[in-house]
């Protein structure tokens, strides 16, 4: 594991470079889906110390894939993510946090289907290339606590989402 401090300040998330990728189970968890959500924008301010730093991002919901057209298209739909009325998944961090094992923990709020649920990512990677970071973090996102809940059985409920995340200073100084 390779964890690196940065420069304190604001960085914009570069969306294009970045992005969620995920992994389920489904028919009674049988089976292995594997899927991604592009990132829409976000931020990252990075603070001195940095239990202070912050991290706000914003998932294009109706990116939803899986290469399974007739599962995304009914994950995309009303019985599962509603993606015409919730068209955002929206991560917002309260703290951070060093765990246990000397990882990085950034807690907060997890917004999909409209309903927000904690949720914990832990930094599994960090690195600095000039103003620039590169992050991956893991998290395991329960379903159930944003009220998608439908094919209960027939999809799972939790899903194994890692954030890869660079990241570009944008401000400096003292956060």
């Amino acid at each position: 594991m390779t964890i690196a401090t940065p420069k304190p300040g604001q960085y914009a998330i570069d969306v294009p470079r970045s992005g969620i990728t995920f992994t389920t189970k489904h028919m009674f968890g049988l089976g292995t889906v594997r899927g991604s959500f592009r990132l829409r924008s976000g931020t990252v301010l990075l603070a001195e110390p940095p239990t202070g730093s912050r991290v706000h991002a914003v998932a294009d919901a109706a990116s939803f894939v899986t290469g399974n057209k007739n599962r995304d298209r009914q994950v995309l739909s009303k019985a599962l993510l509603d993606t015409a009325t919730y068209p955002d998944i929206v991560f917002t961090s309260t703290r951070a946090e060093l765990d246990e094992a000397g990882a990085w923990a950034l807690q907060g709020q997890l917004t999909a289907h409209g309903v927000p649920a904690p949720v914990t990512f832990t930094v599994a990677k960090a690195e600095i290339d000039g103003d620039e970071i590169a992050v991956e973090a893991t998290a395991t996102v329960d379903r159930y606590a944003h009220g998608v809940t439908r094919l209960k059985g027939l999809a799972g409920r939790r899903l194994q989402m890692t954030a890869t995340i660079r990241a570009r200073l944008i401000g400096g100084g003292s956060a």
